[in-house]
C-alpha cells in the first residue's frame, strides 16, 4: 500500500468520522433523542467509523458451540479504552460506562444520547441506582455490556469481579454472554495514566493495531443459587481464557 493511498484513505476515514461526529453531536439537542432507535443505529455506526479511522483491525473469533442468544447481558474484561467503542462496533448493546465519561467533550453527549448508563464507582448509591437501570434496560428488550472488573485494570484480568453484571441476569433470567478482550500490542492499548486523547494517539501509532474480541458460551443463570456464586464461577472461566491466549 503506497504512502500516497495511505494518507488518502486517512484523510477520507477522519473526514467521514467527524462530518458524522457534527450530525451526531448536533442530534443530541433534540428532546427525547435517546428514545428512540435511530440514534443507537447512528451509534453503532459512529463506533464501527471510529474504529475504522484509528486503523484498528477489529477481528471477532466466535469461539461458541451454540448458537448465541438475541437478549443476554454482555461482559468482558476491561484492559483499554478502546471497548468503548469496540464492543458497540460489534454487538447491540447499551453500555455502562463511568460517570466522568458523561462529562467528556462532545463524546459524552453523544454517549448519553445512545443509552449509556453511567455510574460513579466509588457510590454505593450511584452503583445501586446503575444496576436498576440496568434492569430496567434489560426488561425493555435492550442487551446492556458492562465490565466486571469494576474499571480499567490492566492486561490481565482482576483478580476479582463485581456482582452487577450476575445480579442484572439473576433477576431478569437473562444469559450473560462472556466476551474476552487481547489487544496484540498490549502495552501500547492499556489504558494507564494517559488521557484519553493521549491514548488515542498511542493506538493509532502502533504497529500492531489486532484487536481479538472472543465470544464464548452464553451462561444461563440457571442452577445458581446467588450472584456470588455465579460470579465466582464466570471469573474462573476467564482466568482460564487468560491462561489459554494470553501467556
Amino acid at each position: 500500500m503506497s504512502y500516497l493511498f495511505r494518507l488518502l484513505r486517512f484523510v477520507v476515514l477522519w473526514t467521514d468520522f467527524i462530518v458524522l461526529t457534527t450530525i451526531m453531536y448536533g442530534l443530541t439537542f433534540i428532546p427525547n433523542i435517546r428514545h428512540g432507535r435511530l440514534y443507537p443505529l447512528l451509534f453503532r455506526m459512529w463506533s464501527r467509523l471510529f474504529v475504522r479511522a484509528l486503523g484498528v483491525d477489529l477481528v471477532l473469533h466466535e469461539k461458541n458451540l451454540k448458537p448465541l442468544p438475541g437478549h443476554y447481558v454482555m461482559i468482558a474484561n476491561h484492559p483499554s479504552i478502546f471497548e468503548d467503542i469496540g464492543i458497540p462496533a460489534l454487538f447491540d448493546v447499551v453500555c455502562l460506562a463511568k460517570a466522568e465519561v458523561r462529562q467528556w467533550w462532545i463524546m459524552g453527549r453523544i454517549a448519553a444520547a445512545s443509552g449509556t448508563i453511567f455510574v460513579q464507582r466509588e457510590n454505593r448509591e450511584s452503583r445501586k441506582a446503575a444496576l436498576d437501570n440496568i434492569v430496567a434496560a434489560l426488561n425493555a428488550g435492550n442487551n446492556v455490556a458492562l465490565y466486571p472488573e469494576g474499571g480499567c485494570t490492566g492486561r490481565r484480568i482482576n483478580p476479582r469481579f463485581y456482582y452487577g453484571a450476575f445480579e442484572a441476569s439473576l433477576r431478569t433470567g437473562l444469559p450473560i454472554i462472556p466476551v474476552l478482550l487481547h489487544y496484540e500490542a498490549q502495552e501500547t492499548f492499556e489504558w494507564g495514566n494517559q488521557t484519553a486523547w493521549e491514548k488515542v494517539k498511542q493506538i493509532m501509532r502502533t504497529p500492531n493495531h489486532r484487536a481479538n474480541y472472543i465470544v464464548h458460551d452464553a451462561i444461563y443463570p440457571d442452577g445458581f443459587d446467588n450472584a456470588q456464586d455465579y460470579m465466582d464461577h464466570v471469573h474462573q472461566q476467564y482466568l482460564k481464557w487468560q491462561a489459554r491466549y494470553f501467556d
